[in-house]
């Protein structure tokens, strides 16, 4: 088949590559005015070799709307919440376009629920389907083929055999793909996140009381993991969840749940735990120092939401960094790929220092505060730490570290519910 992509989200760019990997003639094509190719898709490296394998052997080409052929079979359409417009105007555009109607449409785009429907509206004698965005993060390619099922919003049976034979290569069996009406998926895909987003908050909650009792949770974590009904997969404590797409379908559904009317305070309190939780170390750090912070320096290893991504929405770091420049603290901040999106976003101040290396960050600061679980970040050098550091405190926000250890090379240790 012959594909168009539209959007930038990592979701396309896995899309493109593994659709033209698979044989299709793929067209990625540029709606932001810049080089599609010359761009990083969140640092995935192995999304990156594969984009450029694909447009090496000729099966993706990128281009500009005015190239794209009118000879296309499927439109895939991947936006974040904030780019509905574009998504809007570029339908508007493809209706101006001599295409021989119906095709298949996919709408892979986190507007949560009824996006499909305000998109089939533009072209409404097309064949629309939702395929829900599953990609992770640092695992993208994986996430996406490795998946047992796909849930596919599409009811009618000559659409459903559409998208069997656009996705076979990758899901050859009919079991592996679960269809119902596309508004079943829609709030099938913010229900997965909000399920997720609860055993996060679930883990936080317990966290705090395992703290006062003097327990340990990560042997409450792992315990609870050894239940085949339970598992680990979101049950780590930590600093907070972020993430544009993720935060958005969690609001989404609570603004769902509350505007039907339904008495639930499930998603709100789960919403609540986490906003609480990303001051979790900044209240351990007022404590520890009495509250005596002005002119102090604070070192903070990790910016972005999560490890292997350069995105910072929704993330820790920025109730964080607010906290501690209200007390009149200067921070010197590492991330391996998210300095430029803080810069971004603030700029150049006397009170925020980027550092290129995470052992320039801790020279001189009274504290060391991780916030992502970058890999690097996971066996420091001690020595050079106590060298570099006028305080010898570590805290945690992703429990990577063993307090026992790091408290036996002599530092002052906190971590999240231990």
């Amino acid at each position: 088949m012959k594909v168009a992509v539209f959007g930038q989200t990592l979701y396309s760019g896995v899309m493109a590559a593994l659709l033209a990997e698979c044989g299709h003639q793929v067209y990625w094509c540029d709606l932001f005015q810049q080089s599609i190719h010359e761009q990083q898709f969140f640092q995935d490296e192995a999304v990156n070799r594969l984009l450029e394998k694909q447009a090496e052997s000729g099966f993706l080409k990128y281009c500009n709307f005015s190239d794209l052929s009118l000879e296309v079979d499927a439109y895939f359409f991947s936006f974040n919440p904030t780019e509905e417009h574009i998504g809007l105007d570029l339908l508007a555009q493809l209706q101006q376009r001599t295409i021989i109607h119906p095709k298949l449409m996919i709408n892979a785009s986190t507007l949560g629920l009824h996006g499909t429907e305000k998109f089939q509206k533009m072209l409404s004698e097309d064949d629309w389907i939702y395929l829900p965005d599953i990609i992770q993060e640092g695992n993208a390619l994986p996430s996406m083929t490795q998946a047992e099922q796909l849930i596919v919003g599409c009811t009618r049976p000559e659409v459903q055999n559409k998208v069997r034979e656009l996705l076979r290569p990758l899901f050859p069996r009919q079991q592996q793909y679960l269809f119902m009406p596309i508004l079943d998926a829609e709030f099938t895909k913010l229900s997965i996140s909000g399920m997720l987003a609860t055993r996060i908050s679930y883990i936080n909650d317990l966290a705090v009381v395992a703290e006062k009792l003097g327990i340990d949770i990560e042997h409450v974590r792992q315990g609870m993991g050894t239940d085949s009904r339970i598992g680990l997969s979101y049950l780590s404590p930590g600093a907070g969840f972020g993430g544009e797409n993720f935060s958005h379908d969690i609001m989404t559904l609570a603004n769902t749940v509350s505007g039907t009317g339904v008495k639930s305070q499930l998603l709100a309190q789960v919403w609540e735990i986490n906003e609480q939780q990303k001051e979790l170390l900044f209240r351990k750090l007022w404590n520890y120092f009495n509250g005596d912070l002005k002119g102090k320096t604070v070192a903070i290893w990790g910016a972005s939401f999560k490890e292997n991504t350069s995105r910072i929405q929704q993330s820790p770091i920025h109730v964080m960094l607010n906290a501690l420049w209200a007390q009149g603290v200067k921070v010197q901040l590492h991330d391996p790929q998210a300095l430029a999106e803080i810069e971004k976003t603030y700029g150049h101040r006397e009170d925020l220092i980027y550092c290129t290396d995470q052992y320039e960050a801790v020279k001189g600061a009274h504290a060391l505060c991780l916030l992502t679980a970058w890999k690097q970040y996971w066996s420091p050098d001690y020595k050079l730490l106590q060298q570099c550091m006028q305080h010898p405190l570590i805290l945690d926000g992703r429990n990577i570290f063993d307090p026992d250890y790091v408290k036996a090379q002599g530092f002052a240790y906190m971590g999240v519910g231990r």
